[in-house]
């Protein structure tokens, strides 16, 4: 799914990484950190993609809404969690939207 994101200016929080083998708890973590984020004050949405790379785009509307979100305490076991048991390496880039533009198909009738 696309985000449903806000006229721009907006931030974008871009978390890259490579997984270790297997589960071991990931996903359902993964799962309650995307409902933990949805009821911050200022998450505008999230896109997410794997295969060997993971990345998982968050959208903020400001940086002090991303600052809380890194220092909420479930979030912070998490991460620590990740750095223990889920990743190999990982790389987080935060960025300001300036702009954006959107395609969608849409099928007529014949």
């Amino acid at each position: 799914m696309i985000a449903e994101t806000p006229r721009p200016p907006y931030f974008a929080v871009i978390f890259t990484s490579v997984r270790t083998e297997g589960d071991h708890g990931y996903a359902l973590m993964s799962d309650k950190m995307i409902a933990l984020a949805q009821n911050q004050d200022g998450f505008l949405g999230i896109e997410s993609a794997r295969e060997e790379t993971g990345i998982t785009v968050s959208y903020w509307r400001d940086l002090e809404s991303i600052h809380r979100w890194k220092v909420n305490t479930e979030h912070t076991l998490a991460r620590a969690k990740g750095r223990s048991l889920w990743y190999k390496s990982f790389k987080v880039r935060i960025a300001k939207v300036e702009h954006d533009y959107e395609f969608t198909e849409t099928l007529s009738e014949q």
